[in-house]
């Protein structure tokens, strides 16, 4: 259902990088939706960060840190046209204000005026305070309209391993927790080039956001805790990977196919809804500095907006998007901000 679009041929509509698909099927053990865990060289290489990524566990196994003299990163050797991606990941612990931990898809190296993104971004606190995760989605360079949500988490993430995945198809993006469904983005026609549509790589880094991560930049990393190590292990890459260098794209059916979400069921839906009801703290359809009116895909519930209101404003720094998270292939060798 999700993949039927792959058993055709497909034409895409951008011109300059046009793909055949290879199917990516890399044997080993599983996740619980019975996915290939894949080994780190296996699918990844380094990003950034010299020393402060180290593999570990027979591979599997990827603790990345930072410091005052850099963050660190990896990215996936293959761009991918939708497909189903996760890590269980570790986060710092302590005062981790400032932090912030990317686990995300772009293509910004090959597309950089028009880059396409959806993101898992985890940011840091001051001692006693939760780490909170923010989404995002956009297209097409769309950064001007920002997609983003935020929520506190339902439990400590620096206590122990959770589950982030993302489903990517031509209709819908779906964000999940530990296989729970925490935001669904659905693919409408208002939104024509908003929605991520070309072919990207999978990136995860940590790095310095002090600039905007917490409280607006009130609270900063403070280098006397670190070094800060977020942990990666479980990682999957489970799409069609590509070539950016043909016209056309094919892409056979995907063995496992059957263990790859194809949307959200009644049940999986419910608990989505107590989720963000609990959880959600900020959403950019209710954001009226950012927008006189929301984007056209938003469907606004006045409870929803009441219940929003009490929070703080966000605050997002005009560089957030170019310290350390937007370190791609080409950029692999400069130093950390």
């Amino acid at each position: 259902m999700v993949y039927s679009h792959l058993g055709c041929f497909c034409i895409w509509g951008w011109s300059l990088f046009v793909l055949t698909v290879t199917l990516v099927n890399v044997a080993g053990s599983t996740t619980n939706n019975n996915l290939p865990i894949i080994a780190f060289d296996e699918g990844y290489t380094q990003l950034f960060g010299d020393d402060n990524l180290i593999i570990h566990r027979d591979g599997k196994s990827v603790h990345l840190s930072l410091n005052e003299r850099t963050g660190s990163g990896f990215v996936s050797h293959d761009l991918y046209l939708h497909g189903y991606f996760s890590a269980s990941i570790k986060l710092p612990a302590d005062y981790t204000a400032g932090v912030v931990v990317a686990f995300y898809m772009s293509n910004g190296d090959m597309f950089e005026k028009n880059h396409d993104e959806i993101d898992f971004e985890f940011l840091g606190n001051i001692r006693g305070k939760e780490w909170r995760i923010q989404t995002n989605v956009y297209g097409n360079g769309s950064t001007n309209v920002g997609r983003e949500e935020r929520y506190n988490l339902w439990f400590d993430p620096s206590d122990d391993f959770h589950q982030y995945s993302i489903l990517w198809t031509d209709s819908h993006i779906i964000f999940y927790v530990d296989n729970v469904p925490i935001r669904e983005v659905k693919r409408t026609e208002s939104m024509g080039g908003d929605f991520p549509s070309k072919p990207m790589s999978l990136y995860a880094t940590i790095w310095d956001g002090s600039d905007w991560a917490t409280n607006g930049g009130k609270y900063r990393v403070n280098y006397k805790y670190s070094p800060y190590v977020a942990k990666f292990s479980d990682l999957v890459l489970h799409g069609c990977s590509v070539d950016p260098m043909e016209q056309f794209s094919k892409c056979d059916s995907i063995p496992n196919s059957k263990s790859i979400p194809t949307g959200i069921t009644p049940s999986k839906r419910i608990k989505m809804e107590g989720i963000r009801k609990k959880h959600m703290t900020y959403s950019y359809c209710y954001d009226k500095i950012r927008y006189k009116s929301p984007p056209s895909e938003c469907v606004i519930n006045p409870q929803e907006a009441e219940r929003l209101r009490k929070f703080d404003p966000v605050t997002f720094g005009n560089g957030r998007r170019h310290h350390g998270k937007r370190h791609h292939r080409n950029k692999a060798s400069q130093a950390q901000k």
